[in-house]
């Protein structure tokens, strides 16, 4: 009776939270009855151990996802044919054919009541925008993304334009300044042979007034991702069709605090750890496969729009430069990553570690039978874990070496990696030598990167983006629509999310 009596107790305290909207307060009681689930069957002991030491890290999935945490649609597939689920046909102009998109976005899901990935948007619209005048084909998106930022309230909605230049990427790009929405999540899928110049330029000036889009190396994702790939949630290179069963993380920086030196940590600690995450992300697979209604009853399996031989493991990752400097120091030496060689190439040995366990791992379900490496962004209780493999933020180099120092990581990632880069006002009257650094950076290895103006209200904070002025009513119990301002409240002080160094180009 007591245990019933805490758990009532706990519920009370969601409903009666004045800071979550009534969608929010729902799925927080939602994830609460999952949790009272036991992990799923063969989750190793190990497990309990690492996740109590905060070493290990489900990424807030619960104890028995009904679903795959994130699924990327084939949205040309239901334009093209429609869907009888929806009783959708085909859409014939721009006005049906966003409707459709809004129907189906309305009844997609991912891990929670959103989707996380919208398609790609110009590829997607650009034949019926054609045919429209452009100013009611404007008027048209401009509704289009309204309604997405309004009902879709997680900054982890995500949709992508490009490499090519189009009518609907120069529309978007005009549109996302003005509106300063923060869902959609937005990424210009970049080729430096394809996409021109002026567009790309477009696109940053965009990036400084509004934080989007952001830009992804297109031939990267198309080697080791495949041809028909999206961008999703943060920046998550998946396939369009499938998508990621589940993410799993190393919290490095935690795990290299239990360890005596880097001896330590590579002959006993990261191996256990890795090991254990393995084994954990092996059974949540399986669970969320054989022991789920998605895959066999989900209507957008069913018609075809999501298929199971397209999903796959993400194996993530945070920390890397604190675990670098801790067992520099325990190993007696003083180097920092990104301002010391030897220390940047022992965050190489770490990931080349890892990278070598991840593809010898076999996982029967997983798009090719083995996970994929993913550098994450970072949740709650990491303290001591930057995200992925960035440098703390207030501790880069000059640009130029820090850009570098991205290169040596990122190869790492194919299903998701990035860095960001604030610049001041300057950039505005320097957009030429602005893209020069975003192609220069992608030269030396970085694979994904974006920009905002430091002193804008619209900002990326890890891989999402958010609005200061949200996360500060949050912080006056007020409550907002977006989800993702909670991720801010009471982190920021020890993480240091929005002290990022800003760069200026000198006059």
């Amino acid at each position: 009776m007591s245990e019933m009596k805490q758990y009532q107790k706990e519920i009370e305290a969601i409903m009666q939270d004045t800071t979550l909207t009534y969608w929010q307060r729902t799925d927080a009681l939602a994830k609460y009855a999952e949790n009272l689930l036991d992990y799923p069957e063969g989750t190793p002991e190990e497990f309990y151990i690492l996740d109590e030491s905060r070493e290990i890290s489900d990424l807030h999935e619960g104890h028995g996802p009904k679903c795959p945490r994130y699924i990327l649609p084939d949205y040309k597939k239901f334009l093209k044919e429609g869907s009888a689920f929806l009783r959708l046909d085909p859409p014939k102009n721009l006005f049906e054919a966003v409707n459709s998109l809004l129907i189906f976005y309305h009844n997609a899901h991912s891990i929670d009541r959103f989707p996380v990935f919208l398609g790609r948007l110009d590829d997607l619209l650009e034949e019926y925008v054609i045919k429209e005048d452009y100013e009611k084909a404007k008027d048209i998106l401009r509704w289009f993304l309204i309604s997405i930022d309004r009902t879709m309230s997680d900054s982890f909605v995500q949709a992508n334009i490009g490499p090519q230049e189009s009518v609907t990427g120069n529309i978007l790009l005009e549109l996302m300044p003005e509106l300063q929405n923060i869902t959609p999540n937005m990424s210009l899928r970049y080729d430096p042979n394809v996409t021109p110049d002026e567009f790309a330029k477009k696109a940053l000036n965009s990036a400084l007034k509004c934080a989007n889009p952001a830009f992804a190396l297109d031939s990267f994702y198309k080697e080791t991702v495949g041809e028909n790939y999206g961008i999703a949630s943060c920046y998550n290179g998946l396939l369009i069709g499938g998508g990621a069963y589940t993410l799993t993380r190393l919290r490095l920086g935690t795990i290299s605090e239990h360890c005596e030196n880097s001896r330590d940590f590579f002959e006993n600690r990261l191996p256990l750890c890795i090991d254990t995450q393995l084994k954990f992300m092996d059974a949540k697979v399986r669970n969320v496969v054989e022991n789920r209604a998605f895959f066999s009853s989900d209507w957008m399996v069913k018609e075809g729009f999501v298929h199971a031989d397209r999903f796959v493991g993400l194996f993530g990752l945070v920390g890397l430069c604190e675990c670098v400097n801790n067992l520099m120091k325990k190993d007696g030496k003083t180097g920092r990553m990104g301002h010391d060689a030897e220390a940047d190439q022992l965050g190489v040995k770490i990931l080349e570690t890892i990278e070598t366990a991840v593809m010898n791992h076999y996982c029967p379900y997983s798009y090719k039978h083995h996970f994929v490496m993913h550098s994450q962004v970072g949740a709650d209780n990491d303290e001591g874990n930057s995200a992925g493999t960035r440098i703390a933020y207030g501790d880069e180099p000059e640009l130029y070496a820090h850009l570098k120092n991205c290169g040596l990581y990122h190869r790492f990632f194919p299903s998701g990696v990035g860095d960001i880069f604030p610049f001041d006002e300057t950039a505005f009257r320097n957009l030429d030598a602005l893209l020069d650094i975003f192609k220069g950076g992608f030269k030396v290895g970085v694979k994904y990167m974006s920009t905002y103006l430091g002193s804008g209200d619209l900002i990326r904070v890890t891989g999402y983006l958010m609005k200061k002025s949200e996360v500060e009513k949050l912080k006056q119990g007020e409550a907002v629509a977006n989800d993702s301002a909670a991720l801010v409240v009471d982190k920021t002080p020890a993480r240091h999310m929005t002290e990022k160094k800003v760069r200026t180009f000198n006059a």
